[in-house]
């Protein structure tokens, strides 16, 4: 990596930007004239208006500020690549061509709110900060947009960041902010707030309460959007599996499976969801291993947990378990077609109307049922499954449903009355995802089952009259697997 000069960075003792007149005058002369195309409204700017709306009607006369948040650091003057606020994203539709810095300010008007996104412009060459400010200036990061451009593109008002000042001196006990998408900016807002009244962090509980709630169900642009995520995610299993046997051969073999999906995260989307689980062996067994750094060996399964996000920041969330060799053995096969009933039976219910809760039940039904079949449990299925028992969940700890959309945990602010005992309704979209996971050194089951971890995940859509899995067409049973590893 080249150095930088920026002010902000620790790296005033290796600078090595010409600072004279004469360099400043010739670098900012003789550059041709641009000529910016005003652009068309994307498609998610309607129905980012529509969701402005939705909140504004939720929150009359209170003054909402949604950051974009800025850079987070990854070490000294290095970050991590920058992922705009999903609230932020929602209400504006800017997904990943989003400025850091940015923010949507929700003004009270008559019986609504005026809607004003105010950002950094690109630095003028009359200054030196095109060149010599590597958070903004385009010869480190490239050209930004103008205000023209984005307003024109999103629909919205814009202004420049440093008008956003004079609205914070008017800070009062009205302002609502999303606390967690900037720091600074929530300091500042409190700082004003706190100097006139005795609220606390809990007074922006009800924005992000209603904005994580917002997304619950999604329409129809966020439905497309989340196909086609799908979509590509299993183009990514595509080229893991075509790759296995150089994953095999290598050492760290769940670091190629990484690798390898990620860079068609990359090439079809923004990047990847979340951090891509290659788990196999009985680091299966690890829900959230994302270490990845163990080897791939034929006679093993491997647990891939991966989705691509797109550049509107909707990201998928497909877990598949594959037998490293091609085919299942006995055990492997009877312990995967036990999660596969689970998360058929789990979907077979799902339909308008019901409650959340009943998807992770009827998993769980499968679940207590088939390890009390193989002997692992001391009390009978119909037991285990008492509230004060559950001895079958030591081998299935997690739930088997969340929201999905911008966020792989989508909606995490909503309450629980709409969440886990929310009622289904058409357009919402989740995953299924039941397990079973026999720790190595679990010695409550016979050494046959040790060291196996499997989940099947899949992304539902609930419809008018039941439910649709966006994911179906990437190969799930087990006969289907072992084909598309012959593939």
């Amino acid at each position: 990596m080249s150095d930088t000069s920026t002010p902000a960075r620790a790296t005033a003792n290796r600078s090595t930007t010409p600072r004279s007149e004469t360099f400043a005058q010739y670098i900012s002369s003789q550059w041709a004239d641009r000529v910016e195309e005003v652009p068309e409204l994307r498609p998610l700017a309607a129905a980012a208006a529509r969701r402005r709306e939705r909140i504004s009607a939720l929150h009359p006369g209170a003054r909402l500020i949604i950051p974009a948040g800025g850079p987070k650091q990854r070490s000294n003057d290095t970050d991590y690549p920058f992922r705009a606020h999903s609230a932020f994203a929602h209400l504006t539709g800017w997904g990943a061509d989003s400025v850091p810095g940015a923010v949507l300010v929700m003004e009270p008007s008559g019986d609504g709110h005026d809607s004003t996104l105010y950002f950094r412009e690109a630095a003028g060459r009359d200054t030196d900060e095109f060149y010599a400010n590597s958070d903004i200036g385009e010869f480190w990061t490239g050209s930004r947009p103008s205000l023209v451009h984005v307003s024109a593109e999103l629909g919205l008002e814009t202004r420049a960041i440093g008008e956003l000042a004079t609205v914070l001196e008017t800070t009062d006990a009205t302002t609502r902010i999303v606390r967690e998408a900037d720091r600074d900016l929530t300091d500042q807002v409190d700082a004003r707030r706190f100097d006139a009244t005795d609220v606390d962090a809990a007074f922006d509980a009800d924005l992000e309460r209603d904005l994580s709630e917002l997304r619950l169900v999604k329409d129809e642009l966020e439905i497309a959007e989340l196909r086609a995520a799908v979509a590509a995610t299993k183009h990514g299993f595509d080229d893991v599996i075509a790759d296995l046997p150089e994953v095999i051969a290598h050492s760290r073999g769940e670091r190629l499976v990484e690798g390898t999906f990620n860079r068609r995260a990359r090439a079809e989307g923004n990047t990847v969801g979340y951090d891509t689980i290659a788990a196999s062996g009985p680091h299966a067994c690890i829900l959230h291993w994302t270490r990845n750094d163990g080897p791939v060996v034929p006679g093993d399964l491997i647990l891939i947990d991966a989705g691509i996000e797109l550049e509107s920041y909707y990201t998928a969330d497909i877990t598949r378990t594959l037998p490293v060799s091609g085919r299942f053995t006995a055990i492997q096969r009877q312990i995967y077609e036990a999660v596969l009933d689970a998360a058929d039976a789990a979907f077979s219910i799902v339909r308008p109307g019901i409650r959340f809760r009943e998807i992770h039940a009827a998993a769980m039904a499968v679940i207590a049922e088939r390890t009390a079949e193989w002997g692992l449990l001391p009390v009978t299925a119909e037991e285990s499954l008492q509230p004060d028992h559950q001895y079958h969940r030591r081998y299935m700890v997690h739930g088997t449903s969340h929201h999905l959309g911008l966020d792989v945990h989508d909606c995490a602010q909503a309450r629980r009355e709409l969440y886990l005992d929310g009622v289904l309704e058409e357009g919402m979209v989740f995953t299924i995802e039941p397990g079973l996971y026999f720790q190595p050194d679990d010695l409550s089951v016979p050494e046959i089952y040790r060291g196996i971890g499997v989940r099947i995940e899949d992304n539902i859509l609930v419809t008018a009259d039941g439910a649709e899995n966006l994911s179906a067409g990437i190969p799930r049973t087990a006969d289907d697997v072992e084909a598309w590893l012959r593939r």
